[in-house]
C-alpha cells in the first residue's frame, strides 16, 4: 500500500513528556482541514485529547502555511491543493492510563487518537506511522503491520486507513516480552514495570489457555478462522491501578505489580484427575479475568458491533443502547472462560459471580434506570460518575452480565427437540448472521431477537423488555436454584445496612449516600466527615455516652444494643448532630452463592 498520509513520531523532550509529531499529507485539498478525536473507541467519554497539543505549524515546500483553529479540535491550513504539506506539533503525554499517551525516560505509550491528527476527506487512505527510538535498548510492541523496521521494532508501519491506525496502540520501552501460539496465530505479551519476582512463563501459559478457549468458543476446531492474524497484549504494571481497553488485534492493560504471578509462589499439588490449576490469588484471578474480557472483545464489539458503530464519528459522542450486550455479555463470559480453561474451579467461579450479583443488588439506580438507558447515557452517567451515580444508574457491565446469566440459564431450561440451547449458541449464531457473507458485523437488538426465535421457536421479546428495558428485579434466585446453586442470605455489612459508601483514614469520610437508606433519612451527605456518635440523651439518659469514630465498624462497638443514635458530623467545618436509626441486621442481607448440586453446576459452567 502506498500511503498518502505519513506520521513521524519521536521524543521531543522525555523529561517534559513531549512527543514530537510530523504529519506529511502528500495530496492535500485546498484549505485542508485536520482534527484530533475527542474520544477513543471503547471508552465512552469525551476526553478532549486536543488540549494536550502544543504549537501546530505547517509548511508547503519553502512556504510557511497559516494554521487557523476553527473549534476545540479542528484546524484549517491555508494551503494549495496537490502539493505536499507538512505539519509539526508537540503533544504532552503524562496520562498513565490505557486511553491516552505517556512518555518519560522509562516508558512510552500512545493511542493514535491522542497523537495523530486526522486529515479530512482522506481517512480511508493508507496511513504510515514512523517511530523513532527515544532511548537506546528500547523496543516496540504494536498490532500495526511493519513495513520497514529494525530488530527493536522501530521504523515504519502501515495501516489500511485512519481507523486501523488509531485502533493499534504503541508500547515502547525496555519491557519484558514473550510469545505463545493459540489457534494457529502468534500472540505476544509485553509487560512494563514488572519486578524481578515476575513469573512471565506462567502468565504466558495461563493466557494461552484463555485464548485457546475463546478461539474455540467462536470458531470451534476451525484453525485459521480467527479475524486477527496476530495479537499483542500490552500490560503496564504499576503500584496501584487497574483497567483495560480493547483493540482489533491488541489490548492495553494496567494492573498492580502485586497481582502479577511470582516466581517464589509455591503452588499446592493438585490431584492427577483435577481439571483445574492450583488455586489462584485474588489479584491474579482479577488480572486473568481482565485479560479474558479484553480478548473476548476481539469478537464481541470489535467485529460484531453495534449498528451505530458502523463508522465512528470521532468529533462527538457515538451513542448506542447495546452496551449491555457488548460489555455486559463480555463480562459474563470473561470469568466463565477462566472456568472453562481450568484456571479456576466451580466454587471460585461462583465467588466471582457472587460479587457481581451483590454489586447490582446494592445499587439503588437499578430501580430507576434500565440497562438499555444506562448504555445510551454511558457518556454522561457511567463515565462521569459522582457521589449520586449509584442512585441514578446501574452499570451495564454488571447488570448486563446478569442479563446474560438469566438468558443463558433460561435457554438451558428451554431446550429444543431434546437438544439443549445455551447463550453460546446465540453468540455464535449472531456471529454467523452479522459477520459473515455480505453483513459487515453491525448488529441491532432485532438481530438478537431473531436469533433467539430461530434457535428456540418462540419470541423472547417479553424477556428482553423486562430485563433490558425494565427495572424489575431479575429472576436470579429462581434460575440459579434450578441449576444447582443454593443462595444464602447473610447479614449485610454495616455500610450496606446504613446505605453508605465511605473511606476510612483516621476518620470516616462519606463518599456516597444511597437512596432510601437510613443514612439518607438521617441527613448524611457526600463530603461529610463522621466524627463520632452519642448513645442516649445527655439530659434524659443516665447512660449517655459519646464516642470518637476512627472506622465505620466502631459504630457497632459503641452503640451496643441501642438502635437510636446521634451522629456527630462535620460539614463545611460546621458540627451537626444527625438523628440516626440503626437498621436491624436481619432486614438487610447480602447474597452468598454455594454449590448444592455439583452435576447441575458443572453442566452449566463446563458444558
Amino acid at each position: 500500500m502506498t500511503a498518502l498520509i505519513h506520521y513521524r513520531i519521536e521524543a521531543a523532550d522525555l523529561h517534559a513528556h513531549l512527543y514530537g509529531v510530523t504529519l506529511t499529507v502528500a495530496q492535500p485539498a485546498a484549505q485542508q482541514r485536520v482534527s484530533l478525536p475527542v474520544w477513543i473507541a471503547g471508552s465512552y467519554m469525551v476526553r478532549e485529547f486536543s488540549k494536550q497539543i502544543v504549537g501546530i505549524t505547517a509548511r508547503q515546500g519553502t512556504r510557511a502555511v497559516a494554521v487557523q483553529q476553527l473549534d476545540k479540535c479542528t484546524w484549517e491550513l491555508d494551503c494549495q491543493a496537490g502539493s505536499p504539506v507538512t505539519l509539526h506539533y508537540q503533544v504532552h503525554a503524562h496520562d498513565d492510563s490505557v486511553r491516552t499517551a505517556w512518555l518519560d525516560a522509562q516508558r512510552g505509550f500512545f493511542n493514535g487518537t491522542s497523537l495523530c491528527l486526522q486529515v479530512a476527506g482522506q481517512m480511508a487512505q493508507p496511513h504510515q506511522l514512523e517511530l523513532v527510538a527515544p532511548q537506546p535498548r528500547w523496543q516496540v510492541a504494536t498490532g500495526l503491520t511493519p513495513l520497514k523496521i529494525d530488530r527493536q521494532g522501530f521504523g515504519t508501519y502501515i495501516a489500511a486507513d485512519y481507523d486501523e491506525l488509531v485502533d493499534c496502540p504503541v508500547e515502547m520501552g525496555n519491557f519484558w516480552s514473550g510469545t505463545f501460539n493459540a489457534g494457529g496465530i502468534e500472540h505476544r505479551f509485553v509487560v512494563a514495570g514488572a519486578t524481578p519476582a515476575f513469573d512471565g512463563e506462567r502468565l504466558l501459559r495461563d493466557t494461552q489457555r484463555i485464548c485457546e478457549k475463546a478461539i474455540a468458543f467462536w470458531h470451534g476446531k476451525k484453525r485459521g478462522k480467527t479475524p486477527h492474524k496476530n495479537y499483542v497484549f500490552m500490560l503496564n504494571a504499576v503500584a496501584d491501578g487497574y483497567g483495560g481497553l480493547e483493540h482489533r488485534n491488541s489490548t492495553a492493560l494496567i494492573c498492580q505489580r502485586a497481582d502479577l504471578p511470582r516466581l517464589d509462589e509455591v503452588q499446592p499439588a493438585q490431584p492427577a484427575s483435577s481439571k483445574t490449576s492450583a488455586p489462584l490469588s485474588e489479584g491474579y484471578t482479577t488480572l486473568l479475568g481482565l485479560i479474558s474480557h479484553e480478548y473476548f472483545h476481539t469478537w464481541n464489539v470489535k467485529r460484531l458491533r453495534p449498528f451505530e458503530f458502523a463508522q465512528y464519528d470521532y468529533s462527538r459522542e457515538n451513542t448506542t443502547e447495546l452496551l449491555w450486550f457488548f460489555e455486559g455479555f463480555t463480562s459474563y463470559y470473561d470469568d466463565l472462560l477462566l472456568r472453562r480453561a481450568g484456571l479456576i474451579d466451580d466454587a471460585a467461579y461462583l465467588r466471582l459471580l457472587n460479587k457481581t450479583v451483590n454489586q447490582v443488588l446494592q445499587t439503588p439506580g437499578r430501580k430507576v434506570h434500565t440497562v438499555a438507558q444506562s448504555s445510551f447515557e454511558a457518556w454522561t452517567k457511567y463515565y462521569r460518575n459522582d457521589a449520586n451515580t449509584p442512585n441514578l444508574t446501574v452499570s451495564y457491565y454488571t447488570k448486563g452480565a446478569l442479563v446474560a446469566l438469566c438468558l443463558d440459564l433460561t435457554l438451558r431450561q428451554h431446550g429444543v427437540k431434546n437438544h439443549s440451547v445455551s447463550l453460546d449458541d446465540v453468540m455464535r449464531a449472531l456471529w454467523q448472521r452479522c459477520c459473515t457473507g455480505k453483513r459487515t458485523g453491525t448488529m441491532q437488538e432485532a438481530d438478537v431477537l431473531a436469533v433467539l426465535q430461530d434457535l428456540t421457536g418462540r419470541s423472547w421479546a417479553p424477556e428482553l423488555k423486562a430485563w433490558v428495558h425494565g427495572t424489575r428485579e431479575l429472576p436470579l434466585e429462581k434460575l440459579l436454584t434450578a441449576h444447582g446453586v443454593t443462595i444464602h442470605h447473610d447479614p449485610a455489612p454495616l455500610a450496606q445496612r446504613l446505605g453508605l459508601r465511605v473511606s476510612e483514614d483516621h476518620s470516616v469520610q462519606i463518599k456516597q449516600v444511597l437512596a432510601e437508606s437510613a443514612a439518607q433519612r438521617a441527613g448524611f451527605a457526600p463530603g461529610d466527615e463522621w466524627l463520632g456518635l452519642e448513645v442516649g440523651s445527655p439530659t434524659k439518659s443516665a447512660t449517655h455516652s459519646a464516642w470518637r469514630l476512627k472506622k465505620l465498624d466502631d459504630v457497632l462497638l459503641y452503640a451496643g444494643r441501642a438502635s437510636q443514635l446521634t451522629a456527630l458530623v462535620s460539614r463545611d467545618r460546621q458540627l451537626l448532630r444527625l438523628p440516626l436509626s440503626l437498621p436491624k441486621a436481619k432486614d438487610h442481607a447480602t447474597w452468598r452463592l454455594a454449590i448444592q448440586d455439583s452435576h447441575k453446576v458443572a453442566a452449566w459452567l463446563v458444558p
